[in-house]
């Protein structure tokens, strides 16, 4: 037998080591197989049957017995109810369940016919507020394959840096960082102004800017140029961006337009599709309207003035630029904003209403049916204007406010006036203003509108705000996919 050398595990050790027939002592592998064990050691467990119940008899474990569950008592009726069992069927009801009824059957039968009202009122309002294709002659579509710009293409530029009536604080370039095509889209991006300067403190001081191919030089010369001065605080504009109209080549009186784009992000942008008048035959703004198909700003939904979340749409007309009325209306975004994908902006406009809508017709920003019943030839916009007897003009003598929109003044107007001429369509992307389009004192406005130094105040904050904007072309860039125009044939 051979010796065991080594320390024990077991305090009991085997009374015998099985050999291999050569004299040298083997183990077995352990849990190899149960013929490894002592067969009697485990034996299957027998079963019986209860000669009552007929249930088995579960087997006892080290004199361990657990008796069987009774069977649960039947939850059925030992017979049907009778009628005495169901005082409900025999006791007629009180005054108050009756009325208690007849109120619940009332509710259900108004409710119907509310449904049924709202729905009618619905389809019979649509069909007065839309415009048949057939009626419908396509005057220009553009899916940006090139551009068709300058020279008496499809779209015209707007470069200047007058501020454009809000007291933006952008020039409009023909520079191609600001305006491009990529991928059949149209870009319109801003960019700093101090990037395109030697030094960018010249935008506060000692600095002077020339726009290349401005469009106003015959007209208003000093919308072409800038100066800074810490002196007299004369800046120059912190931002470059473009705008763009369809002003010398197309424009519609009644129809639809339907433009399909992806908005910017970052502060303070303010990207607008909205439409002018072609010429102003009522006078000048706000005599003869204007149309604000699209209208949105740059900042987060956390903004408090409504962000890019958000996108709004105006009508804008009066006989005075002090007496302007606006009607106006939004939509919103709730886990999304409108710089996230392409969303489709659109405009249908006859004598008889104006409705815009972005996506869907259901998802209206603007719907207005114009009451042909009214006084004609103006009177619909007169009236809904509420406009004082008397104003105060720009010289502060008080004068008389009269209905410019009649045919004393324009031989074809008509109640839509002055939402009854050509209009033309402009796309552009503003930074900033004083018009009030971004409120003061929400949102860490870095000036105040009715500040001498407000653009400089804004200039002097820039690496806020310009902090805010992506990196990237695409996310930053006022997109445009496709417009479209058709005219009331």
């Amino acid at each position: 037998m051979a010796q065991n050398n080594g320390s024990q595990r077991n305090s009991d050790p085997p009374s015998q080591i099985p050999s291999n027939g050569s004299g040298i002592a083997t183990f077995r592998a352990p849990f190899l197989s149960p013929a490894s064990r002592p067969s009697s050691l485990w034996s299957p467990p027998s079963h019986a049957t209860h000669s009552h119940t007929a249930l088995p008899i579960i087997p006892s474990y080290a004199g361990l017995e657990i008796p069987p569950k009774p069977p649960l008592p039947s939850t059925l009726l030992s017979e049907k109810l009778k009628i005495q069992d169901k005082p409900w069927l025999i006791q007629p009801p009180d005054g108050r369940t009756r009325t208690s009824r007849w109120i619940t059957l009332l509710m259900l039968f108004l409710g119907a016919s509310i449904a049924g009202l709202l729905c009618w009122v619905g389809y019979n309002d649509a069909g007065k507020t839309m415009i048949d294709t057939k009626q419908l002659c396509l005057v220009m579509e553009d899916t940006f394959d090139n551009l068709d710009v300058d020279n008496g293409g499809t779209w015209a530029r707007d470069v200047e840096m007058s501020g454009f009536g809000n007291g933006e604080f952008e020039m409009a370039t023909a520079l191609s960082d600001n305006l491009f095509v990529r991928d059949g889209q149209l870009y319109i991006k801003p960019t700093l102004t101090s990037n395109a300067m030697s030094n960018p403190q010249q935008i506060f001081n000692g600095g002077n800017y020339t726009l290349q191919g401005c469009t106003t030089l015959k007209t208003n010369a000093s919308a072409c140029s800038a100066s800074s001065s810490n002196k007299n605080g004369a800046t120059i504009p912190p931002v470059m961006s473009a705008r763009l109209s369809t002003k010398g080549s197309h424009s519609i009186r009644f129809g639809k337009v339907e433009v399909v784009a992806k908005l910017p992000r970052g502060d303070w942008l303010w990207p607008a599709i909205w439409m002018a008048p072609l010429s102003s035959v009522y006078g000048p703004w706000p005599l003869s309207g204007e149309i604000d198909i699209m209208e949105s700003r740059g900042n987060g939904p956390s903004y408090p003035a409504q962000g890019v979340n958000f996108v709004r749409s105006t009508l804008s007309w009066g006989p005075l630029p002090s007496l302007t009325s606006r009607l106006f209306g939004w939509q919103s975004l709730k886990r999304s904003t409108y710089a996230q994908g392409f969303h489709t902006y659109t405009l249908e406009w006859t004598e008889n209403f104006i409705k815009i809508y972005v996506d869907s017709r259901l998802k209206n920003m603007v719907q207005l049916q114009i009451d042909g019943k009214q006084q004609q030839n103006g009177g619909f916009f007169w009236n809904r204007g509420n406009f004082p007897p008397t104003a105060h003009n720009n010289t502060e003598d008080e004068i008389v406010v009269r209905n410019p929109w009649t045919t004393a003044t324009v031989e074809n107007a008509t109640n839509a006036a002055p939402f009854d001429q050509p209009f033309y369509l402009v796309l552009d992307l503003a930074v900033g203003g004083t018009s009030g389009w971004f409120p003061d004192k929400l949102g860490n406005k870095p000036w105040f509108d009715g500040s001498a130094s407000a653009m400089r105040d804004f200039a002097s904050q820039q690496s806020t705000w310009s902090a805010t904007w992506p990196d990237n072309d695409d996310d930053l860039s006022f997109r445009i996919d496709s417009v479209r125009m058709w005219n009331l044939c």
